[in-house]
């Protein structure tokens, strides 16, 4: 499988996994049972994401160009297993930052909020950290960024009961296997 499509794949599939039950998609259905204004809510979620998650990106695009190869290696070998253990740890909404009145509209409201509550978020470190072990910027981007849509989207337009019914221990379990086996495989030099 070509590096990109690779990158974009294991973007999408990580963040998608680890986004259910995160305290965005919390602040998704929150700001949707508030608001009830999806689209703007939705095109909110997705031009923070893109702003966030392509700062992230750069940032690990320019750490694998710093660190050298080794040291980058154990670097992101750590990395992907301390986020194996970091997604098991559950968040809570934002609803302090989600309870506040729109003062510019709901689509600015959510840009700024989901901006600043991603913020050092399990899915930001991780675009970090996936931008550091592929080549392609663009696709690393792209993939955290439709995994975050893929979670929030069905978060806004469902709402609070259909994230309850989901079984979300199974969920962030299968995240973190996933984050975890691209730490060893990274760390025994086989992650690509």
């Amino acid at each position: 499988m070509p590096d990109a499509l690779q990158a974009l794949a294991v973007s999408t599939g990580v963040v998608a996994l680890a986004e259910i039950g995160d305290k965005t998609q919390l602040l998704a259905l929150v700001l949707a049972a508030r608001w009830r204004k999806p689209v703007p809510i939705i095109l909110g979620i997705l031009v923070a994401t893109v702003l966030n998650h392509a700062l992230a990106g750069a940032v690990g695009a320019w750490l694998a160009a710093a660190i050298g190869p080794q040291a980058m290696r154990w670097i992101l070998g750590l990395s992907f297993l301390a986020m194996a253990a970091w997604i098991l740890v559950p968040d809570e909404a934002d609803e302090e930052a989600a309870a506040r009145e729109p003062r510019h509209g709901v689509f600015l409201a959510t840009v700024v909020t989901f901006f600043l509550v991603e913020m050092g978020d399990k899915t930001q470190i991780a675009t970090v950290a996936l931008a550091a072990k592929y080549a392609s910027l663009w696709a690393v981007v792209a993939g955290t960024t439709l995994g975050m849509m893929l979670a929030n989207v069905p978060a806004v337009l469902v709402g609070e009961a259909a994230a309850k019914s989901l079984p979300l221990g199974l969920v962030r379990g299968v995240a973190a296997a996933i984050f975890a086996v691209l730490g060893v495989l990274v760390l025994f030099g086989m992650g690509g």
